[in-house]
């Protein structure tokens, strides 16, 4: 019989690798960036959102915080790199107003870490304690992002059309979510499972969307920005996609 630890490990296994394709879902996106030398209408407020909810979460997974959730810890770990190397390439093509308000931001994110990580060591003597502080902070967090869908969900309704909702990237996200969604009920972590039951919902109501609105749409080759769902509550992410 398997043991709920090696099932748990082979689930948070596949959940790394479905998260680490979300990661690199807006790689078309900054090849574009690169080739124009220029940022374009591009924003870089998913990426910078994304960025402190990896930290977040790579926070509560370390064993000081969240023993046994490394699965946890090392894809918003990759995360942390690739949405890095997106910000940089997104610093290099801005304009210097934009810059200045990413540093800003930057440092905001940098100064609330550093509160949460002496406030949560020096102040919560247990890990049940120390799980709670971070994973509630995830929870909000990651419920924040997980909302950011419901625009897009909202878009397909009012113009009966899935142009902006591709359905590779919806499958995906459903998947990802219920795939960490597993991971996190095979031996229950309520911190988890909420932003992630929250993600699979919301990519079930995106398939069915499609699958409502999909004849209807018109085919033809548009370039767009799209909001996306990422792993363990990890945000959301742009991508150019071709329709």
């Amino acid at each position: 019989m398997v043991s709920a630890d090696a099932a748990r490990n082979v689930v948070g296994i596949i959940g790394n690798v479905i998260s680490f394709g979300l990661f690199l879902s807006p790689t078309p996106v900054f090849w574009r960036i690169i080739k124009a030398k220029d940022v374009e209408e591009f924003k870089p407020d998913p990426y910078l959102a994304t960025l402190l909810n990896c930290m977040l979460w790579v926070f509560y997974g370390l064993p000081i915080v969240h023993p046994n959730s490394i699965l946890v810890v090392t894809i918003n770990g990759i995360g942390l790199v690739i949405e890095g190397s997106y910000l940089i390439i997104f610093f290099l093509y801005s304009t210097n107003n934009k810059r200045l308000k990413m540093i800003g931001v930057l440092a905001a994110e940098a100064a609330f870490m550093v509160a949460v990580v002496l406030g949560v060591l020096l102040g919560a003597h247990t890990h049940e304690k120390r799980s709670m502080i971070v994973g509630i902070l995830c929870v909000i967090f990651g419920t924040i992002m997980y909302a950011s869908p419901l625009t897009i969900m909202g878009k397909v309704i009012k113009t009966k059309s899935v142009e902006y909702m591709p359905f590779t990237l919806s499958l995906v996200n459903f998947l990802n979510g219920c795939c960490w969604l597993a991971y996190a009920l095979i031996k229950f972590d309520l911190y988890v499972t909420i932003p992630n039951g929250l993600g699979a919902f919301f990519g079930l109501m995106q398939l069915i969307l499609y699958g409502c609105y999909y004849k209807r749409t018109p085919k033809e080759e548009k370039s767009v920005e799209l909001p996306t769902s990422n792993p363990a509550g990890a945000g959301n992410v742009s991508v150019t996609v071709d329709r």
